[in-house]
């Protein structure tokens, strides 16, 4: 299984659990069979990404394209507001999601102005 697929199904099963969802309540909530959900969760189905979308959005995860430059000042950011570790077979991933309410106070503001009086 690709580290990309093994990373978003890792996730999403660390998410749906912190939530002390069962696979079963996931799927009917996404309109998803319970069996899909496993295949899911175990990297055996392509996801479509309809349904990568509800998925996340019922676990309170919001999927965002982020430019590769810009990753790690997210990264950052996020780590700030909430840090999961997520454990696949290849070793120790962090996974940094938080739902879209979550607020992020700035290290600045463009509304401070200096005074040089």
């Amino acid at each position: 299984m690709p580290y990309q697929i093994e990373y978003i199904a890792a996730a999403l099963k660390t998410a749906r659990k912190a939530k002390k969802l069962s696979q079963t309540e996931l799927g009917t909530n996404v309109g998803l069979p319970q069996s899909h959900i496993s295949k899911i969760e175990s990297g055996r189905t392509d996801l479509k990404l309809s349904s990568l979308i509800e998925l996340a959005r019922a676990l309170d995860l919001e999927l965002t394209l982020v430019p590769r430059q810009l990753l790690p000042a997210v990264q950052s950011i996020v780590r700030g507001s909430r840090d999961h570790t997520v454990r696949v077979p290849t070793g120790k991933l962090k996974l940094q999601a938080h739902p879209p309410t979550v607020a992020v106070t700035p290290a600045y503001s463009l509304d401070e102005v200096e005074n040089d009086g």
